[in-house]
């Protein structure tokens, strides 16, 4: 099922440039669902012999579910190839995806006497330490070599490793937007990342950037990734992001949104999903990734990984809200005014009340 998320004022992005012979899905994503259990509100690093207590707590699905609940809602119509467990993880994040997030999990499949992998998550100090536990589910389940037509695709890239999807979707015109995890192997090399070529984005980090071309800034990293692929983004943690795109001789950089950080989990996801969105719906380069940087620093505010992501309701609300403040630098807020054409004053609603909660599988009488 394909739609608008319950409970989501629902802004289409892509409303002036959709016609009937349009794939049946924006974007298309796979990857492995974790169920997240998170642990916000710690002073410190949980010490070694010792026992912490967390001020607050959440579970909520996670993994690629983060990127694909970023997508969904932003308005995109979007399509997830998962393995899910068989067990009540699984299950939940079934029904948080499908059901609260209207993501489509047509191509997704539930594996038989397969648990789900689980993310523990511990946010102190504006960071995080992870503990997870899992296991592959079979190789054939669920089988992504045939993607479904889509205008986009979000792939996470492995060094050393191919996955077959990725060409036959940019071989049906589908475009690649690629993120990459770190490289522990430490060589480093793009020639390892064999999909890149067939990617139209990619968007590390500026240490990541850095490290594989070796040069000591992020920004000649960029200029440098675009010899690789059409457009580069690289982000810059509290600095913003810049991008550079090789087609249009094009670059763009724009400062972070200082914010208070709960959790910064799946705050990459959103930026992705944001840069996604904007790309998309064509807008110019220095818009995307203010309004991928905005996405990021909504999200970061609140806790839960997927089910921290913004949707128009919260963006319409942060744009009122931040026009209404004495003292806004008249820059600044120029930055964002191409919101006043995609969030209109009836859609600042109350925000979405679907969050990360402390535990699954209430009761129907709670």
């Amino acid at each position: 099922m394909l739609g608008a998320p319950h409970g989501h004022a629902q802004v289409d992005p892509l409303a002036a440039l959709r016609t009937p012979h349009d794939p049946r899905c924006d974007v298309y994503l796979t990857g492995t669902v974790f169920l997240d259990i998170i642990f916000t509100g710690l002073d410190s690093a949980p010490v070694r012999g010792t026992e912490s207590w967390a001020r607050g707590m959440g579970s909520s699905p996670g993994g690629v579910a983060n990127m694909a609940t970023a997508l969904a809602r932003l308005g995109l119509r979007t399509s997830l190839a998962a393995a899910f467990g068989d067990d009540h993880y699984g299950d939940y994040c079934w029904d948080a995806l499908e059901q609260g997030e209207a993501i489509d999990l047509s191509p997704s499949r539930t594996v038989p006497g397969w648990h789900s992998p689980v993310t523990v998550s511990m946010a102190y100090e504006g960071e995080r330490t992870m503990v997870s536990h899992g296991h592959e589910p079979p190789p054939e389940v669920p089988a992504p070599d045939c993607p479904p037509r889509a205008r986009a695709a979000v792939a996470s890239l492995t060094p050393g490793k191919s996955a077959p999807w990725i060409a036959e979707a940019a071989g049906h015109g589908t475009r690649i937007f690629a993120d990459v995890g770190w490289d522990d192997t430490g060589t480093w090399d793009l020639a390892a990342l064999a999909d890149l070529e067939h990617c139209e984005a990619f968007l590390p980090n500026a240490e990541e950037a850095m490290r594989y071309t070796g040069t000591d800034c992020p920004r000649t990293a960029a200029h440098a990734l675009t010899e690789y692929v059409p457009l580069a983004v690289v982000t810059l943690g509290a600095d913003g992001a810049y991008a550079v795109d090789r087609r249009t001789g094009e670059n763009a950089e724009v400062p972070a949104i200082a914010v208070e950080a709960l959790d910064p989990t799946g705050a990459g996801d959103v930026f992705v999903a944001g840069f996604v969105t904007g790309t998309l719906a064509d807008w110019p380069l220095a818009d995307r990734l203010a309004f991928a940087g905005l996405t990021a620093a909504l999200s970061v505010q609140e806790f839960g990984g997927s089910l921290s992501a913004p949707g128009w309701s919260e963006i319409a609300a942060w744009w009122h809200r931040v026009q209404s403040v004495d003292g806004q630098e008249p820059a600044a807020l120029r930055r964002y005014a191409f919101l006043d054409d995609l969030v209109p004053e009836a859609s600042a609603e109350p925000w979405p009340r679907r969050r990360a909660v402390p535990t699954i599988g209430f009761g129907r009488s709670a």
